[in-house]
């Protein structure tokens, strides 16, 4: 369940998170590559604080903002995982960026409340839902060291791309999180049709074209298009990423531009 941080704890959780995330972003430059990394480690332990508070906090919330703030840490965590094994990676700074921004806007706009009568199942499609926002965002972060990468190797005669890391490498990685994060958008989508009102109990209803459906169908179909042209035709470089910015953009409109529509532009809580 993804849950916004109204308290002031949970306010006070946020803020010191941002601090801290801000602080790895802007001394990353001046700092060891060690220290670096602990600073962005404490910003991490932090952040999941304040989605653990929110998990026992008040009543449950959902909006834009928290949905971001979580696909944030979770491309955080896939990061931590990678940087064991491929150290060379270097996207510290951006990301440390990316958290510090999400965690404010969600303190920002902490989301509405979920409908009394949803299902105890609703937090796990909405996890689902938000675990391919992840999983994709993971593979948009690898295609753009893939881009910075041949930069590099255009500009520099004989540079290592992305320090070490071979191009080949991070485009497996890329295309290893859209073949995850499509199962998972598959199964959100899957169970959105099947499940409406069961999902959503007396707030629920059937299957509609609304905006959020429309450019999720829209996303999946694109995605289906990358991972299809990718076995069948090899698709790689410049146009599968095209391909698959594409995909994000129509995801993160799907859910988090809808939902930003309805809570700051029109200000009124979905239905």
């Amino acid at each position: 369940m993804i849950l916004a941080i109204p308290s002031p704890l949970g306010v006070a959780l946020g803020i010191a998170t941002a601090a801290a995330y801000g602080f790895a972003a802007a001394a990353g430059a001046r700092l060891s590559r060690q220290t670096t990394q602990w600073a962005l480690g404490i910003a991490w332990l932090l952040h999941a604080a304040v989605l653990a508070h929110g998990l026992v906090g008040s009543e449950p919330r959902f909006g834009f903002a928290p949905a971001l703030s979580v696909t944030a840490w979770l491309v955080l965590t896939v990061y931590a995982i990678e940087s064991r094994l491929y150290p060379q990676l270097k996207a510290r700074r951006a990301l440390a960026w990316l958290g510090a921004a999400a965690v404010l806007l969600a303190i920002l706009f902490p989301g509405t409340p979920l409908h009394v009568t949803a299902s105890p199942w609703l937090p796990l499609h909405l996890a689902l839902g938000i675990a391919s926002y992840g999983l994709f965002g993971a593979a948009v972060v690898h295609a753009w060291l893939i881009t910075r990468a041949e930069k590099q190797i255009r500009l520099t005669t004989g540079a290592a791309p992305e320090g070490g890391v071979p191009l080949l490498t991070l485009e497996r990685l890329t295309f290893r999180f859209v073949t995850a994060g499509f199962v998972l958008l598959s199964a959100t989508l899957l169970a959105g049709l099947l499940f409406t009102e069961q999902l959503y109990g007396a707030a629920g209803r059937a299957w509609k074209w609304d905006h959020k459906t429309t450019f999720s169908v829209l996303a999946w179909i694109t995605f289906a298009i990358l991972l299809i042209g990718r076995a069948r035709f090899g698709w790689r470089g410049r146009t599968a990423r095209r391909v698959l910015y594409a995909g994000s953009a129509l995801l993160l409109l799907a859910y988090v531009g809808s939902r930003f529509v309805l809570e700051v532009v029109l200000a009124r809580p979905p239905v």
